[in-house]
């Protein structure tokens, strides 16, 4: 039905070296360069460890975090059906795409990152401007985290520091949590990381349950719920963006599975257990959040809640907030590693723990979360900096990226069947709605901040002291 290659057609060999192909840090090939064989090792260590359990805990924390904050808010926009329609057909759709990855996977198992793929496609060219794009794109992604951390501790604190100051300890606890060099290290967070996202929600939930939400007058209110809302062309494409947010994981899942015992196996039954377990979840807290605080549902979600639960929420979900940054900025600055190791033409100590190989591992995460601190504090609104980073390169990376790998697997085939057919048209949408999120979903999202930054409010502009939870 998806249209996985015959078996019979061999995976091509990588132009470079068997070392230099391992492009995730800490990874020396033990077998051949043609990836037919999975054992991998370190100093002894065996990088390929990752199991089922592993890697569907490794999945949901990189995919369920500070996205699924923005949902409930999202339902006020859109109204509950158009809502929910739209989180299901995002999930399915991730789905999809992610499948369409570990497809090119199977037919390259040399690759270890979407740059690798991008590379066989488009040769160096597309190499490179994927990199600058895959960078970017996780530079806004920990920006993120590291912004949604701040209103956590502006909440939780009433404010008692610049917000600055928060954004840098925030970033400087990311930049710890990035220095272990496995991503087996990420698994061991999954669990507290989804617990406490879970138990946040929760919090807000019950509270919502027998207390007003913020904001309400003293002197009551009359609960407003949307079944179809009204939006403009803008205020219904930014939420849609917002919701891709919550479906940002793709991008990591191709240098997960470079550490899967069977990733052919594994990256299926962890994918499904990822979706039967996000999707469900993502409806649950939009629909329960939305319709207990009406038209005062907040973004970030547990800011809807009454003060006290609200401060109580936003300190169980620390640990999701840092899982978030943990993943992206691990994935980033494992990358990062790799190039610089490259360019230093030391490949061969990729895998040693020498002062070189460490000391190229550190700066790189340095390097890594200064950038992410400056973006972060040149955007400091939650809800824009999730829509920027949906506009600029979640819609490729989850969506449209995965098409084009589509395309170039199946070249010469588009039309051979009816199963074909249907595909090449799916994939040539998928495409286009990237595009589309691309261009009129960048201007959607820079307008927006622009009018929070030309309002009334404290917020003037970047690297501001002003509450940013209020927004």
């Amino acid at each position: 039905m998806f249209g996985r290659e015959k078996k019979s057609e061999k995976p091509q060999l990588p132009e470079r070296s068997s070392t230099e192909d391992i492009a995730v840090a800490g990874l020396a090939p033990t077998t051949p360069a043609d990836g037919s064989a999975n054992a991998f090792s370190e100093g002894g260590k065996n990088y390929r460890n990752m199991g089922r359990g592993s890697t569907a805990l490794v999945l949901i924390t990189n995919q369920v975090g500070m996205g699924i904050l923005s949902l409930p808010a999202q339902l006020q926009v859109l109204g509950i059906v158009p809502g929910v329609i739209t989180i299901v057909g995002l999930g399915l759709l991730s789905t999809y795409t992610a499948y369409e990855l570990l497809q090119f996977y199977r037919r390259y198992p040399h690759v270890v990152n979407v740059v690798d793929m991008a590379k066989v496609v488009g040769g160096t060219p597309l190499e490179i401007v994927v990199a600058i794009g895959m960078m970017i794109k996780l530079c806004l992604s920990c920006a993120s985290a590291t912004v949604t951390l701040s209103v956590a501790f502006n909440s939780i604190s009433d404010h008692a520091m610049c917000t600055v100051g928060w954004i840098g300890i925030s970033a400087i606890v990311c930049w710890l949590l990035c220095l272990p060099r496995q991503f087996k290290f990420v698994a061991h967070v999954g669990i507290p990381s989804t617990v406490s996202i879970f138990a946040a929600i929760m919090i807000v939930i019950i509270s919502l349950g027998v207390a007003d939400p913020k904001g309400v007058p003293p002197e009551g209110w009359e609960k407003e719920i949307k079944v179809v809302g009204n939006p403009t062309f803008r205020e219904g494409l930014n939420s849609c963006l917002q919701i891709c947010y919550a479906y940002a994981g793709n991008i990591g899942f191709v240098s997960y599975m470079a550490e899967m015992k069977d990733p052919s196996r594994d990256f299926v039954w962890g994918l499904a257990a990822l979706q039967a377990f996000s999707i469900p979840l993502y409806l649950l807290v939009a629909i329960a959040i939305y319709c207990l605080s009406g038209q005062y549902v907040a973004s970030p979600a547990l800011g809807s809640a009454p003060q006290i639960p609200a401060k109580i929420a936003y300190g169980i979900v620390l640990p999701a907030l840092f899982a978030t940054g943990l993943v992206f900025g691990h994935t980033a600055v494992k990358f990062l590693y790799v190039v610089s190791m490259r360019a230093l033409k030391s490949t061969h100590q990729m895998t040693d723990n020498s002062a070189k190989s460490w000391g190229v591992w550190v700066g790189s995460a340095t390097a890594f979360w200064i950038v992410a601190f400056v973006i972060a504090n040149a955007v400091p609104i939650f809800d824009s900096i999730l829509s920027i980073s949906s506009a600029t390169f979640v819609a490729w990376f989850t969506f449209g990226i995965s098409a084009v790998f589509w395309f170039f697997l199946n070249k010469g085939r588009y039309f051979s069947t009816p199963t074909k057919i249907a595909l090449s048209v799916v994939n040539a949408l998928i495409i286009c709605q990237a595009l589309f999120m691309n261009g009129a979903g960048l201007w959607t999202a820079i307008t927006g901040l622009m009018e929070i930054f030309g309002g009334d409010g404290d917020i003037e502009g970047s690297f501001t002291c002003a509450d940013n939870s209020i927004f």
